[in-house]
């Protein structure tokens, strides 16, 4: 399968982005104490959102996680409204309310992020229903954790999805932790993807640190969604950088696996593989950074929502 040039930029600059917005948000909270709440950062899983996203269409739904910002991103979403919702401000895409962990914005057909392990993959059943029932040819990619395919409703979500035939790519992102539990102490499959058996769909894993790799396998599994053949369970073996959280220090992971990942840094797979120039390379790099001050700039400057706004746009 060739890669168009031009969807190559958009990986490379995509990745680029998302992991720019990571560290400059994580300076903002360590440094300056700008971010408030908890921050679960996406940083060394660019290249799953990057490839995944690559394939979809404007009018293609997501469902996101507790670390989300890279699905945010990699589905189009402005780097100044996302810093300035994760900083509390008005013009954030939820108007500060929602911060780091719900960001969602309907124009782009992000149906969201949640706190909750799991619970936006019988939404993403549900849009993917919805797609059905209207007769159109969208799809839906479900993003999860490694974590969350030991939920009931991940499960649930699967067979419904299998047995309806719905334009679901149930994307999970094995990152080896959730939270500080290594993923060999509560499953004993070496594959996640192999779980996709149970409920007659495709099951494939693939590098989640080579984005080639990535946009590869799920070029395949939405297209066979886009005609009506089915949901794919894609299972992209990767690596976070940082803690679960702002909080945690990552002591249970050795400082040898730590490394050895390290050396597999997405962005640093997709230069060795030369697949453009690097002049052209370190100009989206330049490019990139001048979007995030930008970012930062808009962000900081914009208002904190007014105490009369509190109860505006909560339902129950």
């Amino acid at each position: 399968m060739e890669i168009p040039r031009e969807k190559l930029i958009q990986l490379y600059t995509t990745m680029v982005r998302i992991t720019q917005f990571e560290e400059k948000a994580f300076d903002l909270f360590a440094r300056a104490a700008a971010i408030p709440g908890p921050l679960h950062l996406y940083a060394g899983q660019e290249a799953v959102a990057s490839g995944v996203c690559a394939n979809l269409r404007k009018d293609d739904y997501i469902t996101s996680t507790h670390r989300g910002h890279g699905h945010c991103i990699a589905k189009g979403a402005s780097l100044d409204r996302m810093l300035a919702e994760l900083m509390g401000k008005k013009t954030g895409y939820c108007k500060g309310k929602g911060g780091s962990m719900h960001v969602a914005d309907l124009t782009l057909n992000n149906l969201g992020a949640t706190a909750i392990v799991g619970a936006m993959i019988p939404a993403a059943v549900g849009a993917g229903l919805s797609a059905k029932m209207r007769g159109t040819d969208q799809v839906v990619a479900c993003f999860f954790g490694e974590g969350a395919s030991n939920n009931g409703v991940f499960h649930e979500g699967l067979n419904l999805a299998a047995v309806w035939s719905l334009p679901v790519v149930f994307v999970c992102e094995n990152n080896l932790y959730a939270m500080g539990t290594r993923v060999s102490r509560v499953m004993l499959l070496e594959n996640i993807s192999e779980r996709a058996s149970g409920y007659g769909i495709p099951g494939v894993t693939v590098d989640g640190m080579d984005v080639i790799a990535v946009y590869k396998a799920a070029n395949q599994a939405v297209e066979r969604a886009r005609k009506g053949k089915g949901p794919t369970l894609m299972e992209c073996k990767t690596y976070r950088w940082r803690g679960h959280s702002r909080m945690d220090p990552a002591l249970y992971r050795p400082k040898e696996e730590v490394e050895e990942w390290r050396k597999r840094d997405p962005i640093k797979i997709f230069r060795n593989g030369k697949y453009l120039p690097e002049g052209e390379l370190n100009r989206i790099d330049a490019d990139v950074e001048a979007e995030i001050e930008a970012a930062v700039k808009f962000a900081t400057e914009s208002p904190y929502p007014d105490v009369e706004e509190a109860l505006q746009d909560v339902f129950a």
